[in-house]
């Protein structure tokens, strides 16, 4: 198992969402809000694809928090949004991700992203604000295409542009509908258990090829086994 490509999830598997938990817990009180609105905003974005209609990323994320607050019976301010805005595009990287990014390269793995975040207009992306641009040779997003994660043609999409088969390239990362969605378009797929995710067990559902507690931890497993290493 030696993908040549690796093509990175963002937000959650890179990026830590739970530096929001502060943000939310001031909107709502609890801070443990930013996952019920963070699992809706992926609910939402796949809803739009499904139904062929798109808005960006971020723009959805500002919707769903009016939501939300429409919900929760909580009066959502422009503050409140620019707060979010400014905090889901400052996300600094896990604990784990330096070391295992420079480990997989080192190892020769081709390293790009796909999220569904849109592109930075002007100045740094998340990834190069969190210090870990320098590790990735392409930043897709799914903007371009305007549609969201898990659809396919996404996948086959970013290993077209790379030149490479799709079952060239491994899809890493913390949520089992986008590891499902690149295996259904001929990738690999390693998931990544940051807190709150976990393999989905029904049949006829690809499962990861790769589980790994951290991207340390797929390092190692995704580095060959030499004699001397025995």
């Amino acid at each position: 198992m030696t993908p040549k490509v690796l093509v990175f999830d963002v937000n959650e598997t890179l990026l830590d969402i739970t530096a929001l938990e502060p943000v939310f817990g001031k909107i709502f009180g609890d801070p443990s809000t930013i996952r019920e609105w963070f699992g809706q905003l992926v609910t939402y974005s796949m809803t739009l694809t499904l139904s062929g209609v798109y808005t960006d990323f971020f723009s959805l994320g500002e919707a769903v928090l009016r939501m939300m607050g429409d919900i929760h019976g909580v009066q959502i301010t422009d503050d409140d949004l620019h707060a979010v805005r400014t905090g889901f595009a400052t996300m600094p990287a896990h604990g784990d991700v330096a070391a295992g990014l420079d480990q997989l390269r080192d190892e020769g793995h081709r390293l790009v992203t796909l999220t569904n975040s849109p592109p930075s207009s002007g100045g740094e992306t998340p990834l190069q604000r969190a210090g870990l641009g320098h590790f990735f040779e392409r930043e897709f997003s799914v903007d371009t295409a305007r549609v969201f994660k898990p659809a396919t043609t996404l996948y086959r999409d970013v290993a077209r542009q790379l030149g490479v088969e799709p079952s060239d390239c491994m899809m890493v990362a913390a949520h089992t509908w986008d590891t499902i969605g690149a295996q259904a378009a001929g990738f690999s797929g390693a998931l990544i258990l940051r807190e709150g995710n976990a393999p989905l067990p029904a049949p006829g559902t690809p499962q990861p090829t790769v589980v790994a507690s951290d991207l340390v931890d797929l390092a190692a497993q995704l580095t060959p086994t030499s004699p001397s290493r025995q």
